[in-house]
């Protein structure tokens, strides 16, 4: 049963912005300084629509059971983890929850509300043999990064130029505010052209909506704001990047998909990689996993949007069954 770990250190509905045209986009000015640190970091990792789901029911769970996880100092969002930062940044948690309940199998072609579902399962298995195929050549992350990168400005040459509104319409109709929170929110992603790492917060001059568009941008394009495109965070090191949660006394991973990873572990690009860093830095750090039982909603039938409904309760319970042992854990 996959549920908490923890070591102690050494031990090892709001009104939405106007949308931007792409005219009036500001040149992008990602986080480059230091963060002041804090005692709590919230990590929500990537693993699409049913990840999504998962991750809106644990915080739920906790939440209704009188542990509230949105008060963390840091909260980093990678992919569908970078929806849920900002879905919880306009509505609380209960709403979320309630508003993927009430889904269902009859609607299943909407994708208000999803993880990061850009494409059908057909193309969604084909992109993972690409990526599959560039991991293999990669001499490195770096260059994988570059590679990656590479292939999406190549693919928005060949499209048509209408990708990039349809997908900004699409995230902006999943989140319920589209401000930054005042708490610290980083949502990672990766410049295409050069594969450098980012994270955007409410200083880099970005809107939010597309902040979150760039983390989700993994279906082969990229989501250019200002003049650079941007493919998703889980490209960055992994899809958790639990590694920028340096420095905090506490630090809480959710991952959708289990720490699992098609990188190889040379790269150390990990999450038991990032965890053992983190620790060794001082950090306490517990990670939650979906358990066993719902496993088969995550990894390759992610993007079912039938399944949500289903994950999200999975979550929730989860979140209510571990609330005592977080508790002591995170306050």
């Amino acid at each position: 049963m996959h549920t908490a770990t923890s070591s102690t250190p050494h031990s090892t509905p709001t009104t939405p912005d106007r949308p931007r045209s792409d005219q009036d986009q500001p040149q992008v000015h990602p986080t480059t300084q230091a963060r002041p640190l804090g005692e709590r970091a919230l990590v929500l990792g990537g693993g699409g629509s049913t990840g999504n789901a998962w991750l809106v029911g644990v915080v739920a769970g906790l939440f209704d059971a009188g542990l509230d996880l949105t008060t963390a100092d840091l909260t980093i969002g990678t992919s569908a983890g970078a929806t849920a930062a900002a879905q919880m940044a306009g509505a609380t948690p209960t709403e979320l929850f309630a508003a993927i309940s009430a889904d269902g199998p009859q609607r299943r072609t909407r994708p208000v509300g999803s993880g990061n579902n850009r494409v059908a399962a057909g193309p969604t298995v084909d992109h993972l043999e690409k990526f599959r195929r560039i991991i293999a050549a990669a001499e490195d992350a770096a260059d994988m990064r570059r590679r990656m990168g590479a292939a999406a400005l190549e693919m928005d040459e060949a499209s048509d130029g209408t990708a990039q509104a349809r997908w900004r319409a699409v995230v902006a109709a999943r989140l319920p505010g589209q401000r930054w929170p005042e708490r610290t929110m980083l949502l990672t992603a990766v410049d295409a052209a050069t594969g450098e790492p980012v994270e955007f917060d409410r200083h880099s001059g970005v809107d939010l909506v597309d902040a979150v568009a760039a983390s989700t941008s993994g279906g082969g394009s990229s989501f250019r704001i200002g003049d650079t495109g941007y493919i998703d965070g889980g490209y960055r090191r992994s899809s958790e990047n639990a590694d920028l949660a340096s420095g905090y006394e506490r630090v809480l991973v959710l991952s959708p998909l289990g720490g699992r990873s098609l990188y190889p572990v040379e790269w150390g690009m990990n999450l038991a990689t990032q965890v053992a860093e983190l620790r060794a830095g001082g950090s306490n750090v517990m990670t939650i996993f979906p358990d066993d039982d719902v496993e088969h909603m995550f990894g390759a039938r992610a993007m079912d949007l039938s399944l949500r409904p289903l994950a999200a309760r999975a979550g929730y319970d989860q979140g209510r069954a571990l609330v005592d042992q977080l508790a002591e854990f995170w306050r």
